[in-house]
C-alpha cells in the first residue's frame, strides 16, 4: 500500500489535481445524503481531508456510510482542487475499504467535551483537535530543544533514573526497593544491606549531579528525560512524573548562562511558529486568545535582568495585593513572579542573586556572603520556566556549605572531586519541559500536556 499523508497533500495538492491517490485514516465524521456521502478523514496530522463517496460508484456504499466516528478506512480516488470551498481540495472516492469498525460507545462522537472528561480517556483524547494540537507541539518543541543544543556542539547525555543522591535536598523522592514490604512492616525495621543495591535508593529528581562530572569531559552537555518528585501537591503545575532538560556548560558564568537561556527559549518559540502554525492558530482561537500575541512578545523582546533584592523592594511597595507575604529572604510565590512579568515589565524576567538559605547547596556563593549566583527565568502567564545557577567551583566553600546543611559529604565525593580535578567556572539550568509546553499551547493544567499524567492519587494506566 503506497499512501500519501494528508499533511503532504496540503503542501502540494495542486501537483495531484486530477490524479488518483491512496489515503488511509480515521473518520472524524461520516454523513449520508442518500446517494452521496462525506467522510472527514484524518490520518494523525492536524488537518483532515473530505472524502466524497457516491452510491452509484461504490458497491459497498451502505457499509461505508453506516460506520461510526473513529472507524478506519483505506481510500483510493481522484483529488479535485476546490479553490472556492473551505478546504482547498477533496477526494472523490473510487474505492473505499473499511479497515476497522468503531464501536457505538466511541467516546468522541460528539463535540464540546470538557478537558476534565477528556482527561478521563487519555488513550483516546489525542484523536481530537485539541490534544492532537497539544501533543504535536510537544513533539516539535522536544525536537527543537535537541536541534538547538546539537547545533551548538552540546553532547546529549542519559543520566541515571535510579540514584542515591537527592539533588534538590527536599527529600521528596520515590523510593525504589525490592524488599518485601509486608515483612518490613511486620518486623518494624529496614535492612537496606539486603536490598537490590545494598543501600537506600530512589527515583531521580534531577540529572544534574551525575551530569556535571561528564560535562567536565566534553565542556558542554545536556540531559533530557523523565524525573520524579513525590510532592503531595494537587496544583495545576505539579506532576509526580515530568520531563526535565538540563544543560551544563564549563567556562560559563551567570551572564553567559542567561544568554543561552534566552536564545533557547526564543529558538523554541520560533520553531513552533514555523512548524506548527495551524496548531497555534487553533489553540489561540479555542484555548487562549492571547497566546500568539504573548509568544510574539517573548520572541521579539530582550529579557529583563533583575536582582532579587531590587525585586523585593518593588513587591514590598504593593505587598497588600498579595496573598503571601513579601520580605527579603522569602522564596517568591507564583503571584509575585507573575506580577513582575505581567504588571511591571510585561515580558520575561531573569530574577537573579537569591538568598543563600532558599537555594541549593551547589550554587556559587556571592561575595556579599548573603546570596548565591542563582537565576530563575520568569515568564508572563506562568511564572518560573527555568531555574539555574553558576555552580560553586571552589572546593572549600562547597564542602563548608554541605557541612552546614548536615549533608554526608563522603557520599558526594564523586561530585566534590570535580573541584580538585581541573576546577573552573561553570553553570547550568533546568527547563521544566511540561511548563514549556504549557506556555507554548496556552494550556493551564500540566495534566493536559502529558500523555498519561501521574499525580497524587491518580495513576489511570
Amino acid at each position: 500500500m503506497k499512501r500519501i499523508e494528508i499533511r503532504d497533500l496540503y503542501k502540494r495538492y495542486k501537483d495531484y489535481d486530477g490524479k488518483t491517490i491512496t489515503l488511509c485514516g480515521w473518520a472524524r465524521t461520516v454523513r449520508d445524503s442518500k446517494n452521496i456521502g462525506f467522510i472527514e478523514l484524518n490520518d494523525g496530522n492536524f488537518k483532515s481531508c473530505q472524502i466524497v463517496v457516491e452510491r452509484e460508484k461504490l458497491s459497498n456504499y451502505e457499509e461505508i456510510v453506516k460506520q461510526n466516528v473513529g472507524a478506519s478506512f483505506e481510500v483510493k480516488g481522484k483529488l479535485i482542487v476546490t479553490p472556492n470551498a473551505k478546504q482547498p481540495f477533496e477526494v472523490n472516492a473510487d474505492e473505499v475499504v473499511v479497515l476497522g469498525e468503531s464501536a457505538t460507545d466511541y467516546p468522541l462522537q460528539k463535540k464540546g467535551h470538557t478537558v476534565e472528561f477528556l482527561r478521563s480517556i487519555p488513550t483516546i483524547r489525542a484523536r481530537g483537535n485539541l490534544f492532537n494540537a497539544v501533543f504535536k507541539i510537544r513533539s516539535s518543541a522536544a525536537f527543537a530543544i535537541h536541534r538547538f543544543f546539537q547545533d551548538r556542539n552540546f553532547v546529549y547525555l542519559n543520566t541515571p533514573i535510579i540514584t542515591s543522591s537527592d539533588c534538590e535536598g527536599a527529600g521528596q523522592m520515590f523510593q525504589v526497593t525490592t524488599l518485601d514490604l509486608d515483612r518490613v512492616a511486620k518486623e518494624g525495621k529496614v535492612d537496606y544491606s539486603k536490598d537490590f543495591f545494598g543501600r537506600k535508593v530512589a527515583m531521580t529528581v534531577s540529572g544534574q549531579l551525575h551530569e556535571e562530572p561528564i560535562t567536565h569531559a566534553f565542556g558542554k552537555t545536556y540531559t533530557f528525560g523523565p524525573t520524579f518528585r513525590a510532592e503531595n501537591s494537587n496544583t495545576t503545575r505539579h506532576a509526580a512524573e515530568f520531563w526535565m532538560m538540563e544543560p551544563e556548560i564549563c567556562f560559563c558564568d551567570l551572564d553567559g548562562l542567561m544568554d543561552i537561556e534566552e536564545e533557547m527559549v526564543k529558538y523554541i518559540i520560533n520553531y513552533i511558529f514555523e512548524h506548527c502554525p495551524d496548531e497555534l492558530l487553533f489553540l489561540n482561537n479555542i484555548v487562549d486568545k492571547g497566546l500568539i500575541e504573548r509568544l510574539k512578545n517573548v520572541k521579539d523582546n530582550d529579557f529583563v535582568r533583575l536582582d532579587y533584592t531590587e525585586a523585593i523592594k518593588m513587591l514590598e511597595k504593593v505587598k497588600d495585593r498579595f496573598e503571601f507575604p513579601v520580605y527579603w529572604g522569602v522564596d517568591l510565590q507564583s503571584e509575585h513572579e507573575r506580577y513582575l512579568t505581567e504588571q511591571v515589565y510585561k515580558k520575561p524576567v531573569f530574577l537573579m542573586n537569591y538568598p543563600t538559605e532558599i537555594k541549593a547547596f551547589y550554587m556559587r556563593q556571592n561575595d556579599d556572603g548573603k546570596t548565591v549566583a542563582a537565576v530563575d527565568l520568569l515568564v508572563p502567564g506562568i511564572g518560573e520556566l527555568c531555574g539555574g545557577s553558576q555552580r560553586e567551583e571552589r572546593y572549600d566553600k562547597l564542602v563548608a556549605r554541605m557541612n552546614e546543611l548536615g549533608m554526608k559529604v563522603e557520599e558526594y565525593k564523586y561530585y566534590t572531586d570535580l573541584r580538585r580535578y581541573g576546577t573552573n567556572i561553570h553553570s547550568g539550568f533546568g527547563l521544566g519541559f511540561e511548563r514549556m509546553v504549557m506556555y507554548l499551547t496556552g494550556i493551564a493544567n500540566i495534566r493536559d500536556v502529558e500523555l498519561y499524567p501521574r499525580t497524587v492519587g491518580s495513576l489511570m494506566y
